[in-house]
């Protein structure tokens, strides 16, 4: 399949997307052309329709009644709405990318609606079960020590995976408590930690790293062997502290995202500079977040309101 290996090598190195998009994308592409394949009862009918389009079979032969029907299906097997948008998404940035190349005239998704998002809240974790993850990485050991400033690093910046990963000791500000990083779109922006993250920080980079760095690697956050940890990989650790954790329900990187812009809106923190933090690039993105508890409305509401107590 070279032109999707094209595209997803133009993704990662033109696009700057993350690793999990990629994979993603990747997914979602190889599965149409399994369905396109099927639309077909033999090969001469590709063929026939290839010699139209003046195309190659790999492009993916179909028109507006297969996108169609395709997207029926995706409905029928009950995907979530956020997955079929993500995979009308890859469909047509991969048909935008072959229009650019001059290999198809048309794309046929463009015109494809993504299904209506439901209003969702996003999920956020609660202080006691932050408490209890902060105790379940065995610091007496160079992994513990990673990996409690990884999930330290995550609650304290609302970081995303993908960023997190690629973060580099020179990006790093320890007098400052300050990290540069590179978000969607290879936009840079600095996050600001406390010092409840600089001293998990410090102990892992001088007592953890150290130990696992065998092969002068300048990523922040390495593996037993000495390479960069994935985005997979850090899920991975999430999933098996919150096993040991005793916390039954799941627990993602997004999610400590969703909680530490919950907690600084909560704490008296302007929307704006939350967007900031969170490197949003407009500001209805961050404003999912302005679902601060009744509880907080109304020690908000009894401090601020001259007759709130009479």
């Amino acid at each position: 399949m070279g032109l999707i290996d094209d595209f997803l090598e133009y993704l990662k190195v033109v696009k700057k997307h993350s690793s999990l998009t990629i994979d993603n994308y990747k997914i979602d592409l190889y599965n149409f052309y399994e369905y396109t394949k099927n639309c077909f009862k033999t090969m001469i009918e590709i063929e026939k329709i290839t010699k139209v389009n003046k195309c190659t079979p790999l492009t993916f032969p179909f028109d507006n009644e297969i996108g169609h029907n395709y997207l029926n299906k995706l409905y029928e097997e009950k995907l979530s709405k956020s997955t079929i948008s993500r995979k009308l998404s890859a469909l047509r940035t991969f048909n935008k990318y072959l229009i650019d190349k001059g290999i198809i005239k048309e794309n046929y998704f463009a015109n494809f609606k993504n299904p209506k998002k439901d209003n969702h809240l996003p999920k956020y974790v609660k202080d006691n079960d932050i408490d209890k993850m902060f105790l379940v990485p065995d610091t007496t050991k160079p992994l513990g020590k990673r990996n409690l400033a990884i999930i330290k690093l995550l609650y304290a910046t609302g970081l995303r995976v993908s960023e997190l990963v690629n973060i580099k000791l020179k990006d790093i500000n320890i007098s400052d408590r300050t990290i540069r990083v590179f978000g969607k779109g290879s936009k840079e922006r600095i996050v600001i930690f406390g010092y409840h993250a600089e001293d998990a920080l410090k102990d892992y980079i001088s007592n953890g790293r150290v130990f696992l760095n065998t092969k002068s690697s300048e990523y922040l956050f390495l593996n037993k062997d000495g390479n960069k940890l994935s985005d997979r990989y850090i899920r991975k650790i999430l999933d098996d502290i919150i096993v040991k954790a005793s916390i039954d329900f799941h627990v993602s990187p997004h999610m400590l995202r969703h909680t530490f812009a919950t907690v600084m809106l909560n704490n008296g923190l302007d929307l704006v500079s939350v967007k900031n933090l969170l490197g949003h690039s407009s500001l209805n993105t961050t404003s999912i977040y302005t679902h601060v508890s009744v509880d907080q409305i109304k020690k908000v509401y009894n401090s601020a309101h001259p007759r709130a107590h009479t």
